[in-house]
Parts: C-alpha cells; structure tokens; sequence
C-alpha cells in the first residue's frame, strides 16, 4: 500500500500561512501559498502531506464551524482543490485533519441548539442537560472535550452525526480527491463510529487511509482490519528525545522492541504506525534536544526504526519552538518560505533511503548490539538486510558484532563498508549499511 512506503510532512496551515488566530470572517487564499512549497517537498523527498484542519472554524482549527466550507482565512473548496491536484501532480498524496470527537461553538447545528434549546432538532447531537448551566451561561450543560467547553463534544451514537460526518467525508472525496484522514482524539471516538468510518474508508476510493491519533495503552484498541490502518506513534516520540537527553539508548530499544520485535507478545509486528520527533501539539525538537549533535542523529533512527516517518513543516532546518504560557503559536509559527540547510539535506539523505528499502520500509526488526551510547539493528525483508548503527557520543566507538556478511553498502553516503575491517563509528554518527548476501 502506497501509506506503509510514505514519509510524512506535515503542514499547520492556520500557522503556517500567516492566518489570523480568531476567525475574523476575511476571506483570503493562503492555502495557495502551499503550492509555492511544492519544490521544497520534492526536494526534501516526501510523497505524503499531512494538513491540520483546513475547514472552517472559530480559532484553531480543531473547533469546527463547518465541515463543508474551507476556513476563509485559508480560501475556498477550488482553491483547495488547485492545491490537492498540484501535490497530486508532483506525486505526493494529502491526508486531511477529521476532527469529529468535538466542534466549535460557532458549529451550525450548536448555534441552533442555543437559540431553540428544547425545539431544536439537533439537540440530541450533544450530550445535554437542559436542567444545568455551562460556563458561558447557555442556559444548558452540555460536555466539553476534557472540560474545555469551546470544544463542543458530539454525540456519535446519534446516527444522524454519524451520516453527516460520513456525507462530509463523502464530499472531501469527491471534491478534493483527498488519499485519507488523520482522525483527531481518535482514542476518543466511538468504537462503532471507527468501524462504520473504516467501511466507508474501504468503499469510498480504493487505498483509503485512516489515521487515529493515539497516545497511551494499547494502540490495538482502534487498529486492526476493522479499524483504523495506522495510529500515531506517542510511546516512541517520548522514548526518541529522552534516550538521546538522558544518554540511554536503552530507552528507545525497549519501545521499538516491545511494539515490533521477533517475540511473539509484540504488539504491532507487521503493522505501519506514525513516527514523529515532534508536531503541532509538542515543543520543537531542537528544542528539546540538550545536544544539537543529536539532531541529526534522531532523524536518522526516525527513518530506520519500524513505521512510517513524519516531518513537521520547519524542523527540517531546526527551527526551534515551544508552548508558552498554555499558548501554542510558538510551534505552529508563520514561514513565508522555506529554508534548506545542512539538516535539510541530511533529512532528505535519510528520507531517500527510506523510500528505496523495502527492509526500512517492511523489515522485521532485530537488535544487534546496544549500549547507553550506542545502538545497532537489523531490518530485513525477502532478503535484503539493513544494519542501523548510531553513535550518540563525543568519541569514536569500535563496534565488536557479527555483520553476517562482509561488505556492505552504505544507503546514506554511497559508501562501501568492509565490515572484515571493523566497525568504527565516529562521533554522533549513522550509518544504514545494506549487507551483501
């Protein structure tokens, strides 16, 4: 499937493209702007973007207006459309944000609710008491996603939400030819809801991909056959940035090896989720980093561990960013153009050699020789092998391990390796050596 050979990028449009933070109703066509980045994308390699939600709401996207209208400060439906069929035409698929645990206060049939109360037919599409009281003094209580009552829960048991937010994906389909979603607080959605949306997935446009945003327990829980394809991968973002701030690979070995290695109780062995070492809800990774040496050593694992990569739009240069103050804009800023650096380019070294491994992409995983500093592995699939080794450290390390072959081709610089002449690894270094058989 053309999902489980992607690598993500992924776009907060709102931010990104200079939007307003409140919807201030002003039509404008920044969503245009994204196809300017079209070269960049190329470049750096990715065949798959991401964008946050691009539909009309009240602030930030994830507090809908209207599922059927594209936000006025991005544009409209054609321009969106001029800008799915130019990724299309550059060979990049696009997965849309689906947000429908919640919507705004501003959403249509919530504003109809307000005014009729009891009267309104849609009063059963939220979860409400007409007997209580809200923070903003309705007149009624409803739920609020996690107490924030800008963020208006829906009811989907109703099957009336059900077919509407079926009929809306029906419409991004045929109007935006879209390749698939990314589902919101999907470890909140309705265990139902996530089946009747994979049917529909299986139906509507064949290789249609779902996406659940997942953070803690078992990410089984909403995937499978019946359910979403993929989820995203929170147990390993937290593992990426604290093995390399705390110096113990260790960290990371042991999620990678509890969700994909050859023991039987792994979890999602031959499954395809969502890498990341940052997005629109975290801080930045060169941010987070302690060691700026490690910033390119941490993409280098996020395109060779098990799963599907992610790149947040900037961090590809190492743009730094971070909440402040509960506010988000510090990670989902303003960038007129994008930049390429060092980075950039290592990113789409790492990028390209993804895309080319069928190990990197399928491979089963195997640790080969790990330490606090240190960390080697095996992908392999249908006879190709893949030997990942990083150097997190100052020094060189003489690596002591059984290749399995004498030679081996390295996918990131083009070099032959002689693994009859050692294995040394210099300082903060990576290597995606693929063995000779």
């Amino acid at each position: 499937m053309w999902y489980d050979e992607a690598v993500f990028y992924q776009i907060y449009p709102l931010g990104m493209l200079g939007a307003p933070e409140i919807n201030d109703g002003v039509q404008s066509h920044r969503i245009r702007k994204v196809v300017d980045w079209i070269p960049h994308l190329k470049k750096l390699g990715v065949n798959a973007v991401y964008f946050c939600p691009i539909f009309e709401s009240d602030c930030h996207g994830y507090d809908t207006r209207d599922y059927q209208k594209i936000d006025c400060r991005l544009g409209d439906f054609s321009d969106m459309k001029m800008v799915v069929s130019s990724l299309h035409e550059a060979g990049i698929r696009v997965v849309l944000d689906g947000v429908f645990n919640h919507v705004g206060r501003g959403f249509w049939a919530f504003q109809d609710v307000k005014e009729k109360k009891w009267d309104s037919p849609y009063k059963d599409w939220f979860h409400i008491n007409f007997d209580g009281n809200n923070d903003y003094q309705d007149g009624f209580w409803y739920e609020g996603w996690e107490g924030y009552y800008n963020l208006v829960k829906l009811n989907l048991y109703n099957p009336q939400v059900k077919e509407y937010l079926k009929d809306c994906i029906r419409l991004w389909v045929k109007e935006l030819d879209i390749d698939g979603l990314r589902l919101d607080v999907a470890y909140c959605l309705e265990d139902g809801f996530v089946r009747e949306l994979r049917e529909l997935a299986n139906s509507i446009k064949p290789e249609f991909w779902l996406l659940g945003e997942m953070l803690h327990g078992d990410y089984n829980m909403k995937m499978g056959e019946d359910r979403l394809h993929s989820v995203t991968n929170y147990e390993c973002y937290k593992g990426l940035y604290s093995s390399f701030n705390s110096m113990n690979l260790f960290e990371i070995a042991h999620s990678i090896a509890r969700q994909f290695g050859p023991e039987a109780w792994c979890l999602y062995r031959g499954k395809h989720l969502l890498n990341f070492v940052d997005n629109h809800d975290v801080n930045r990774i060169a941010t987070v980093l302690n060691n700026a040496n490690h910033l390119p050593l941490i993409y280098g694992l996020l395109c060779a561990m098990p799963g599907i990569p992610c790149i947040y739009y900037g961090s590809e240069w190492g743009i730094k960013g971070q909440k402040e103050n509960g506010s988000d804009a510090g990670i989902r800023p303003y960038i007129e153009m994008p930049t390429e650096n060092e980075l950039t380019q290592w990113i789409s070294k790492c990028v390209k050699a993804h895309k080319e491994s069928k190990a990197l992409c399928y491979g089963s995983y195997r640790m080969v020789l790990l330490t606090n500093r240190q960390y080697i592995f095996e992908r392999a699939v249908d006879g190709e092998r893949v030997l990942i080794a990083i150097n997190a450290e100052e020094q060189e390390y003489q690596a002591h391990f059984d290749a399995g072959c004498g030679k081996a081709l390295d996918l990131l610089s083009g070099a032959e390796h002689d693994f009859g002449g050692g294995s040394v690894l210099p300082p903060y270094s990576v290597f995606y050596w693929k063995c000779e058989r």
